[in-house]
């Protein structure tokens, strides 16, 4: 299982969540509380977004903790909006193309979870990508293709029951093909002016995810674990939901699934 954490809000330097805190990013990367796993060293990734449309994406097969270049950046670029992702495979090869985010246009989109027996079904998950689409399967996770299913479905003018849509195909092959659990999720997506969250579950078991608005920063960071350890002004997404951030406010659509 991965973590992740987002951000939207005035503009910060991406350190302040990627590597500052006590229990930054980072570090999440080697320690990991509320995961599966520990350790969170299968790559990472970035995307930011600043004066066009389309984020930055920086991403590569390094563990987090020990890629200089990865503190530098964070430690130099300011954005208003960006979504940083630290990987531990459920399965697919540790390569560039798997790393998180993924990026279609003005849309990114990390996820941390898993599509029960996915391997066994790959080939027909993948021909529910549509061929306009399918030109941007890069790598072999299940995470692109909820992303590709999620802008086919119409995530440009329905961002939340396009994922909700999305994932119930995906839960529908695993009970068809796959393993239970069939579906457990914890994603994060944007277009560049909204910030979007989603957990749930096929089971009663979601991964963790946490927001939270800094008055200080005038933004809402969107968390897998708190930035600090101990801290308690954190509010968990509750299981089954979808929420949209954007300005000072958070709204809650459903994920059925």
């Amino acid at each position: 299982m991965c973590r992740w954490a987002a951000y939207i809000g005035e503009p910060i330097f991406l350190d302040e969540v990627v590597s500052r805190p006590g229990h930054s990013l980072i570090h999440q990367s080697q320690n990991a509380t509320e995961a599966k796993t520990v350790t969170n060293g299968d790559g990472f990734g970035l995307a930011w977004y600043d004066r066009r449309p389309e984020p930055g994406l920086y991403r590569d097969v390094y563990p987090a903790w020990s890629d200089p270049n990865l503190r530098s950046l964070a430690e130099q670029v300011r954005s208003g909006l960006f979504l940083a992702h630290v990987r531990a495979s459920t399965g697919s090869a540790i390569s560039r193309n798997n790393c998180h985010p993924f990026v279609v246009g003005r849309w990114s989109f990390m996820h941390n979870g898993q599509v029960g027996g996915f391997e066994h079904f790959r080939k027909h998950a993948d021909m529910m990508v549509p061929d306009d689409l399918y030109a941007y399967r890069k790598g072999a996770t299940d995470s692109e293709v909820l992303f590709l299913l999620a802008l086919a479905e119409g995530l440009d003018g329905d961002p939340a029951g396009a994922l909700a849509r999305a994932a119930g195909k995906l839960a529908g092959l695993s009970r068809s093909l796959g393993a239970a659990p069939h579906l457990r999720l914890s994603a994060a997506f944007s277009d560049g002016t909204a910030l979007w969250a989603a957990r749930g579950s096929c089971d009663s078991i979601s991964p963790t995810v946490y927001y939270r608005w800094s008055d200080t920063r005038m933004g809402w960071a969107v968390v897998s674990e708190p930035l600090e350890m101990g801290e308690a002004d954190w509010t968990p997404l509750a299981p089954g939901k979808i929420a949209r951030f954007e300005g000072d406010r958070m709204e809650l659509y459903d994920l059925p699934l």
